[in-house]
């Protein structure tokens, strides 16, 4: 089978395993989970890009949430959230001087989610339980990326023939930069 088969029918079949899992059993937001597993890709895949955008996205979590926290402490205004989000957003693109945060769409994910989890939850950056914005969106992220290194492993085994050497990260079915045809 071809690389973008094999990829479109992984992805396709662990897509909806990743909808029902966080319906029943992990209960995170799925936009949080798809971002966190396009990101994966998008840095590269293979076991480094797992690492490298799970450092990423925890990253903008931790920014969104010291953001939307000091905005919290200073009252909470819509001209403060803005300015506290505003300096947030400059952190992450300073984050990318280190090269494991290099990719700061990667960071940008992190950051999104939080403030997506924050608004689609109806959970203030204050609760002090498991249901914490910043929580729920870290453990997303890494569920997300999870998914794209496990969607890319079923893909190689897929694309992968008889008698075949294992084929490397950079081998299989890279989707960064390409067209679908």
């Amino acid at each position: 089978m071809d690389s973008r088969t094999a990829l479109t029918l992984s992805i396709g079949v662990l897509g909806g395993l990743a909808v029902a899992l966080t319906a029943e059993v992990i209960t995170v937001p799925i936009w949080v989970v798809f971002l966190a597993w396009a990101s994966f890709f998008f840095v590269g895949g293979g076991i480094a890009g797992w690492v490298r955008s799970v450092s990423s996205n925890l990253v903008g979590v931790v920014i969104a949430s010291a953001s939307l926290y000091a905005a919290y402490l200073m009252g909470g205004s819509l001209l403060v959230t803005a300015i506290a989000v505003g300096v947030g957003s400059a952190l992450m693109v300073q984050a990318s001087w280190l090269p494991m945060l290099s990719t700061t769409p990667a960071v940008v994910v992190g950051f999104a989610s939080t403030v997506s989890t924050v608004a689609g939850t109806g959970n203030d950056i204050t609760v002090t339980t498991i249901s914490h914005p910043g929580l729920v969106a870290a453990v997303a992220c890494v569920v997300g990326a999870s998914f794209g290194l496990l969607s890319e492993f079923v893909a190689t085994a897929m694309t992968k023939k008889s008698g075949e050497q294992r084929v490397t990260t950079t081998e299989t079915a890279s989707t960064e930069g390409s067209t679908a045809g």
